[in-house]
């Protein structure tokens, strides 16, 4: 059995037990998290033997994961398929981290690259849902709901067909096309496992559709931060990966920024939790690196509550984005991500979609990675936050690209 210890509420710090389907803390309708007994696997797997580095895929974390493939109890209920385990690819010569000193590299979720994992829906949500459906099945869980943006509807159809569950995704109808088609040819095939729903603009309202007319037929919604804290522990493994020895060597370490696309935000959480129990561990120690969250002009609740010294993000009115994935008028994580930021000293930006455009332009001429929006809105924050004085010369800084471009054409054919 795993580590896991118990069930505990964000913001309330109350605890339950860790068998529970709960969705938010029924105390303050705020999220939970999963809590490891961390003394408990010091003692039992010391000087890190939980980690295997030859798995490519996020697995490798054995028992620092909610779930610990090398336990028969626990892998019986995992359907591994190559997540996580992404590179992090030298970008030391893109024009503006020349200019600064900046040690670049860009951590790829997307594409394929040998040697590595591979997420299978080429997003990094394939993280989070890997973890989703696992517990799922752990629970007795059989029909699960998502609203989603895109890449999150994807990434679970993907893993509830391959673990013989049901899922019910709504999704706007101005989803980009690929995304959309593989979930809806994904219904065609499947009409009595996969239904989809098109509610929007965004995924505000497609979550009420679904709490409306899904949640009362008895689907288990796995809506961003409304699962048990499932996504959080997937995500974790991204802040591992940042954290783990490179080849040859046995010292973990983490970057002195990240930059990451931010718009439900569970990657924050995830990253950070990794990083306070690689501490706790012994692995590394308290300083952390600048939490720098990016989102598009077009729709920016964290970086209005950032900048107003709010303690919480208000909903906001939804643009029209590139990024389809920073289009989130607001979350009930916000609270948490505000607090991780101003804790590493990083800060919430907002780039405007003639600097993402031109950036994904300029990316696409530049390298063959085919790097997603959001990736190139993170790449564009760069000037401005040189500006701000939180990036230096020699700091290695690590950019996030959440998912491959390939998932958004046909509409970033215009910018190439």
């Amino acid at each position: 059995m795993s580590y896991v210890r118990c069930l505990r509420g964000l913001a309330s710090g109350i605890e339950y037990p860790a068998d529970a389907p709960m969705n938010l803390d029924p105390s303050d309708g705020r999220p939970v998290e999963m809590v490891l007994d961390l003394e408990r696997l010091a003692a039992e797997k010391p000087g890190a033997a939980w980690y295997d580095p030859r798995r490519r895929d996020l697995w490798r974390f054995g028992a620092l994961m909610a779930l610990d493939i090398t336990r028969p109890d626990d892998a019986c209920h995992i359907v591994a398929l190559g997540e996580g385990h992404t590179p992090l690819l030298d970008y030391r010569d893109h024009p503006v981290a020349a200019k600064a000193g900046l040690r670049l590299q860009v951590k790829d979720e997307g594409r394929v690259h040998p040697g590595h994992g591979t997420n299978p829906t080429q997003s990094f949500k394939d993280r989070g849902m890997a973890m989703v459906v696992a517990q799922a099945r752990r629970l007795g869980l059989a029909r699960l709901a998502v609203p989603t943006q895109g890449n999150a509807g994807d990434s679970l159809t993907h893993y509830a067909l391959a673990a013989g569950l049901s899922v019910v995704v709504a999704m706007p109808d101005d989803t980009p096309m690929p995304i959309l088609g593989n979930v809806a040819a994904a219904a065609l095939r499947h009409p009595d496992r996969v239904r989809l729903e098109l509610v929007g603009p965004t995924i505000r309202e497609a979550g009420a559709f679904l709490k409306q007319y899904y949640l009362p037929q008895g689907y288990f919604s796995v809506a961003t931060f409304q699962e048990p804290g499932w996504r959080i522990e997937g995500k974790k493994s991204l802040g591992l990966e940042l954290a783990e020895p490179v080849a040859g060597e046995t010292r973990w370490s983490l970057p002195d920024a990240v930059i990451y696309p931010t718009g439900g935000g569970t990657g924050v959480l995830g990253m950070w939790k990794a990083w306070d129990e690689l501490e706790a561990l012994g692995l590394i120690d308290g300083r952390r690196p600048r939490m720098l969250c990016v989102q598009s002009e077009s729709t920016r609740p964290i970086v209005h509550a950032f900048e107003s010294g709010a303690e919480d993000t208000a909903a906001v009115e939804a643009g029209q984005t590139l990024s389809v994935g920073l289009n989130v008028p607001g979350g009930v994580g916000h609270f948490k991500v505000l607090s991780i930021i101003r804790r590493s000293a990083g800060a919430a930006v907002a780039v405007s979609e003639a600097a993402t455009s031109a950036e994904f332009g300029r990316l696409w001429r530049d390298k063959p990675w085919w790097i997603g929006p959001e990736g190139a809105a993170c790449l564009a924050a760069l000037p401005q936050l040189l500006d701000l004085g939180l990036l230096r010369h020699g700091e290695r800084v690590v950019v996030v690209n959440t998912g491959s471009a390939e998932k958004y054409l046909p509409r970033l054919r215009r910018l190439v």
